[in-house]
């Protein structure tokens, strides 16, 4: 089970998120919109995600992941097929309408709800199995989705793509289960010699600070952390999606544009497992100031990197996305 979500998640994240970074200025040249135009779509995408998740979670507590998450690939390859279809702003927007719906019942949060059901004493194993693997998600997709851009064109590119995420309804349909009652099983599969669930094996935490609406919202310290984690998400999307248009126009042949904002992803798989270690060490605190730091030193010495734009192009030219 966790290994067909951690490769449903590579494929969704890679699909549903990461590649529109090397679609970007193909759709640029062809619809001849801004960048601003074009990235609201994915915007709009992000937000329904987000709203989207409160509806899902509801769903996932009554009926379980099996099926929302199947109906999320189906929708989200429907979606991506509509992409390729587009015609203009208007329909790439409601295509991206239907993109943001599938990825809040197939990213993150649903996959981490099936853990959180499935697994007590290995829970752990599973996330870092999880995150670890779908952490290339962009390692693979922005290369290739470049690739098959360069073969036959980034609408029919889409249309591969949306084949792809919509393969990932049979494993979210076959492997999935509610909870591990209905194969008659206990969490992690397995009970304690004396017959007590492995559930019983999980650290005890009190929780009681956090009970009741908006319990832990009326921490000072929780609100902290929610505004900063918020504001480096919005800095961590904006890198994402405007990298490779970037590394463009700087002078970058595409392929090697979409290869170094895929090796973003392994990089933070690497960083995962080295910050783990330090952070036992130096603290968490510490180690995640020092990681915002060293992100945002990263951004500035992206400024650093010549602009080549062609002469006579404004802001919104770039080098064609088929350059090698």
């Amino acid at each position: 089970m966790v290994w067909a979500l951690a490769v449903t998640e590579t494929v969704s994240y890679g699909v549903l998120y990461y590649s529109f970074a090397v679609f970007l200025v193909p759709m640029r040249e062809e619809f001849g919109a801004s960048t601003a135009q074009l990235s609201g779509a994915l915007t709009l995408s992000l937000a329904l995600s987000g709203l989207g998740a409160v509806v899902v979670g509801r769903w996932l507590d009554r009926w379980g992941a099996r099926w929302v998450m199947t109906a999320g690939s189906l929708l989200g390859g429907a979606s991506v097929l509509a992409w390729s279809r587009a015609q203009d702003l208007v329909q790439l927007y409601l295509a991206f309408a239907g993109i943001g719906l599938a990825s809040a019942a197939v990213l993150y949060e649903p996959a981490y709800a099936v853990i959180n059901t499935w697994f007590r004493r290995d829970r752990p194993r599973a996330l870092l199995t999880l995150t670890v693997v779908a952490g290339f998600a962009s390692t693979i997709f922005l290369p290739a989705s470049q690739f098959l851009i360069a073969g036959v064109g980034w609408r029919p590119a889409l249309v591969v793509l949306a084949a792809v995420v919509a393969a990932c309804a049979l494993p979210h349909a076959l492997v999935l289960r509610r909870a591990p009652v209905d194969l008659g099983l206990l969490p992690d599969g397995r009970a304690d010699d004396d017959g007590t669930p492995a559930a019983s094996a999980a650290p005890d935490v009190d929780l009681s600070p956090f009970r009741g609406p908006g319990g832990a919202y009326r921490r000072p310290a929780v609100r902290w952390l929610t505004l900063a984690a918020a504001l480096q998400m919005v800095a961590n999307a904006a890198v994402a999606v405007f990298l490779v248009a970037y590394l463009l126009e700087a002078g970058a042949p595409a392929g090697l544009a979409a290869v170094a904002a895929g090796a973003l992803g392994a990089l933070s798989v690497t960083g995962r497992v080295v910050l783990t270690v330090v952070a036992a060490r130096a603290g968490i605190g510490t180690v995640t100031a020092a990681m915002v730091l060293g992100q945002a030193v990263g951004v500035a010495a992206l400024f650093l990197l010549p602009s080549r734009r062609r002469p006579g192009c404004s802001s919104s030219c770039s080098a064609p996305a088929s350059a090698s």
